[in-house]
């Protein structure tokens, strides 16, 4: 029986560079990686350090005003600087308010823009008509603001809010929401200016998470005989319901911080004695551009303060719900057939 004979160990050939091969990659240094991740690390705890920074500011200017009204603040509607009585429950109605009938209004037309755009425009009309979408972004809110009050307030007036007032004045909660003088300011108007605001906020992002949806899932569905809205409701939207929820939670935040396009339209009153939509009311964000600077150091700048740390707590929920949504939209993923 023949002997089995060890088997000699392979020897490493060396390797030969061919001309025209693209040259060796160099390895990266240690010390230029431990760098990028010192830096990364950096940017990272940077981020979180100021948003720290940023509550403790706002919690240390607003200690006076917690101490002297606590929590009835949110809703005490009397705001009188002589007396120095402040509560927060006009600007925050307002604030609510206003950022509600904006999301009402821009999140159906950004929807339709985006299908537009994605499902049926003609490609000839596609680019011209997403960059110009996009250039309303673009616009300083400021012109918004000065529009909204000298051309869009007097249209507003004379064509919504009149014919709003004649044809539900006899209708019990209709005509207390539309009653008030029609004169084109309020919270209706700084809705819709805000409307037209996020738009392309909402329209942008939701046309960028449609195109990503693989184009083998929609060219499937239409196979099977779906209509373009089956196609959008049952294969685009459920692909991409997470980037459609971000673009939504983006608009609504751009919403909320707004500042002078809403100080130009919504009134600047603090009034809560009506609910109606065509009366002149407040916003925290228009109460801090409009008092903050003349404010006396006390009390009063302490409750302004106070005002925008209650927006940082609204914000805060607002994007605590939308991951708590999302997570719950993951979750049940696959649970229908």
């Amino acid at each position: 029986m023949a002997a089995i004979l060890p088997a000699e160990p392979l020897k490493a050939q060396p390797t030969t560079q061919r001309r025209g091969d693209p040259p060796a990659r160099k390895p990266v240094s240690p010390w230029a990686d431990r760098l990028f991740a010192l830096l990364a690390h950096g940017a990272a705890w940077l981020t979180l350090a100021l948003l720290v920074g940023i509550i403790l500011s706002l919690i240390v200017g607003a200690a006076p005003a917690i101490k002297q009204f606590g929590l009835a603040f949110l809703w005490t509607s009397e705001w009188d600087p002589v007396q120095e009585r402040f509560g927060g429950l006009v600007m925050i109605y307002g604030t609510l308010m206003s950022s509600f009938i904006a999301l009402l209004i821009a999140v159906p037309v950004s929807f339709g823009i985006a299908l537009f755009l994605t499902e049926l425009s003609p490609k000839w009309l596609k680019r011209p008509l997403g960059t110009a979408v996009e250039l309303l972004a673009a616009v300083p809110s400021i012109v918004y603001g000065m529009w909204g009050l000298l051309v869009f307030g007097p249209l507003l007036a004379e064509y919504v809010q009149q014919p709003l007032q004649n044809w539900t004045h006899d209708i019990p909660v209709l005509g207390a929401l539309f009653s008030g003088p029609p004169v084109g300011i309020g919270i209706l108007s700084a809705g819709i200016i805000l409307a037209i605001m996020i738009i392309p906020f909402i329209a942008s992002v939701m046309r960028d998470v449609f195109e990503v949806t693989p184009p083998l899932l929609k060219e499937s569905a239409y196979g099977l005989g779906a209509t373009t809205w089956e196609v959008v409701w049952r294969v685009v939207l459920p692909y991409t319901k997470t980037g459609v929820v971000g673009g939504v939670m983006l608009g609504l935040g751009r919403a909320l911080g707004e500042t002078m396009a809403v100080t130009f339209v919504i009134g600047n009153m603090n009034q809560l004695s009506s609910l109606s939509l065509f009366d002149a009311a407040n916003s925290i964000t228009s109460a801090l551009a409009n008092e903050f600077a003349e404010a006396n150091e006390g009390l009063h700048q302490a409750s302004l303060i106070y005002l925008g740390l209650v927006l940082f707590f609204i914000t805060f929920v607002v994007l605590a719900f939308s991951k708590l949504l999302l997570n719950r939209l993951k979750k049940n993923e696959g649970a229908r057939a």
